[in-house]
């Protein structure tokens, strides 16, 4: 077996390094396989708690928050491996859970990353929103997952088991390639955290790799460890990520198509925030609109997507099949890709 680094971005969350790193050490401890925790310059006592209890970790100390993107690149930048797996640090690992994602990019050199099964920490049997058993996106652009739509998380009773080509592994929990997460430039800084692992698998996409996930490899998340959902920054940043994220990868003409649909659907979502009583999540989609202007003056982009860019992409709208059809599970909206 290759060199692994398994890197944790830690921003303040000496808690969670408290609960869930011994199941790392526990389910972890295989040859050539190194932990690194890499440390956004936190105040809470993360390091000095990873000193004095965990001497064997290694430690890489940023000196600020760069956030999630920028931050694992300068981490990356100084570890030599050939593989590196990120994991968040609210992610309960289980036994054998690391085998069969260095498997998948050992024997595959078509796949560039894969990831594991996200299950709830809280919820146990239920998938958990980040990632549950693989990403995707819509014609429009809004992101789901194999066991979550939305805000609507299903029970895993194994309906989706299985190892399969996806089209966006989770940053929660995502095994890749070193060479290649270089070789496309890793992830766009402009993010700083939330849908910047879809940019990422997008442009691997473009370069004629795959991703995959399977479900040999199971772990628990808690979700929500540096910002809770219901997050007026979380917001402005999913808003704003999400149309950086289209105008990137979309030829001109078919992300301007996309973007004038999409305006009244996030104007509707707004005014949704507003009824109910979420006057900063109403905000923040206006100025993640206006950040995103002042993206486009600035940071105009066009890659040429590939036919694997589009077999991958569901050719319908998630929104109407969930609020409109009722389809509230990956099984009931017919996504047949290959």
């Amino acid at each position: 077996m290759k060199n692994i680094a398994i890197v944790i971005l830690n921003w303040n969350t000496r808690n969670h390094l408290e609960t869930f790193l011994p199941y790392l050490i526990k389910f972890s401890s295989l040859p050539n396989v190194k932990i690194i925790v890499a440390d956004s310059a936190s105040s809470d006592g993360s390091v000095a708690f990873l000193q004095a209890n965990y001497p064997d970790i290694d430690l890489i100390l940023l000196e600020k928050n760069y956030g999630f993107a920028e931050g694992y690149n300068r981490a990356l930048k100084k570890i030599q491996a050939e593989y590196y797996v990120l994991l968040n640090s609210d992610i309960e690992v289980t036994e054998n859970w690391l085998q069969p994602l260095i498997g998948l990019l050992e024997n595959n050199p078509e796949i560039a990353a894969c990831m594991p099964k996200l299950r709830s920490y809280f919820e146990r049997d239920f998938f958990e929103y980040a990632g549950a058993a693989g990403g995707y996106i819509d014609k429009l652009g809004y992101p789901f997952c194999k066991g979550r739509i939305f805000e609507t998380m299903e029970k895993d009773e194994g309906q989706y088991d299985g190892t399969f080509e996806i089209f966006w592994a989770t940053g929660a929990c995502m095994a890749i390639k070193a060479n290649i997460f270089h070789q496309v430039g890793g992830f766009d800084p402009y993010f700083f955290a939330h849908q910047e692992e879809i940019d990422l698998c997008w442009r691997l996409h473009h370069s004629g790799y795959k991703i995959y996930c399977t479900t040999q490899s199971v772990i628990y998340h808690l979700g929500g460890g540096t910002l809770p959902k219901s997050n007026p920054y979380k917001t402005y940043l999913n808003y704003r990520n999400n149309h950086v994220l289209l105008n990137k990868n979309l030829p001109k003409g078919q992300w301007l198509k996309i973007f004038l649909l999409r305006i009244p659907l996030d104007l509707i979502a707004a005014i949704k925030f507003l009824l109910g009583s979420q006057p900063g999540e109403f905000f923040a989609v206006f100025k993640a609109y206006f950040s995103f202007y002042r993206y486009l003056l600035k940071h105009r982009k066009v890659l040429k997507p590939s036919k694997a860019t589009f077999r991958l992409i569901y050719q319908k709208s998630i929104i109407y099949q969930y609020f409109l059809l009722g389809k509230r599970k990956f099984s009931d909206i017919m996504f047949n890709f290959l």
